[in-house]
């Protein structure tokens, strides 16, 4: 298509990309319903089903009210910022790949066009590890361990980066692919942990909004960190990707200490002084409700 409207290739391929995304998200916009009772591909007792099921996975942790106290605890709520730590840490990788992979592929003698179709194949294995973890992760009912691994599994691909002059481009070309799934297994997970552990309408919607929100600021450093005049090897771009990256290990370690810590707390009675609360309070604390339990 080189050449059509007087645009370069490499355009037509970043304008049918974002065309077919567009179109995909308009579609969506009357398939994805907003709330269970809203689905109209539910039958009746699938919706009744479905909606009995998460007030059992929340039972007495609700925040269905926004006033001066659930802010209070939504704002203070240590959880909200370590996750945002998880995030930003993680993030950078994945924004890091769209910069150092095109020239990576160049360096194999594709030009320009056929770097970006190439890079192709290692979205698609990345998305296909993704939902294998995500399958994974929940019928485990556990998060921590597949936020390590996607770490470790990025790692390995940020050392045979970093030690690039030694190695062949094909070896390199598999670097990228260790970066890019690492990424892909770390990321979704540390937003459903997060998640899964703020219970409440209200909570996990804010909690939601600044994890994502603040985090995606390492998309700034992603930006500026990847020095041409330091191309193909760069090291401060790819050195501060696996500082961050390990931010993310660290951040989500000290996540699973204090959730761990808290059911303790819980399990020994330390909290039980809540129940002494006014019913409009207890009654909408959300996670901070006694008989709420984190999950790790």
């Amino acid at each position: 298509m080189a050449g059509i409207r007087g645009l370069n290739g490499w355009r037509w391929i970043f304008i049918i990309e974002g065309l077919i995304t567009v179109v995909a998200a308009i579609v969506a916009k009357f398939f994805i319903a907003d709330w269970p009772h809203e689905a109209k591909f539910l039958t009746s007792q699938e919706k009744d089903l479905l909606c009995r099921r998460l007030n059992e996975d929340l039972g007495e942790a609700k925040m269905d009210h926004w006033n001066a106290k659930s802010a209070r605890r939504t704002w203070r709520d240590w959880k909200v910022y370590i996750g945002t730590l998880m995030y930003f840490g993680v993030v950078i990788t994945g924004y890091s790949t769209s910069f150092f992979t095109p020239t990576i592929l160049q360096e194999l003698g594709w030009m320009a066009q056929h770097a970006q179709v190439m890079s192709i194949p290692i979205y698609i294995a990345a998305t296909i590890v993704a939902l294998i973890v995500a399958i994974a992760t929940d019928s485990l009912k556990h998060r921590y361990s597949f936020t390590m691994l996607g770490v470790l599994v990025a790692t390995v691909g940020y050392i045979l980066l970093l030690a690039q002059h030694s190695l062949n481009v094909g070896v390199r070309y598999f670097a990228v692919y260790l970066v890019t799934c690492g990424g892909y297994i770390t990321q979704p997970v540390t937003i459903a942990w997060v998640a899964n552990n703020m219970a409440g309408h209200y909570k996990r919607s804010v909690s939601s909004a600044v994890q994502i929100g603040l985090g995606n600021l390492g998309g700034i450093v992603a930006s500026n960190i990847y020095l041409s005049s330091q191309a193909p090897a760069y090291p401060i771009g790819y050195g501060v990707s696996i500082a961050c990256l390990w931010l993310c290990g660290l951040s989500c370690t000290a996540f699973l200490g204090g959730l761990w810590l808290e059911n303790r707390k819980r399990d020994t009675g330390k909290r039980n002084d809540r129940f002494q609360l006014p019913p409009e309070e207890l009654e909408n604390l959300g996670d901070d409700h006694p008989n709420f339990r984190f999950s790790y």
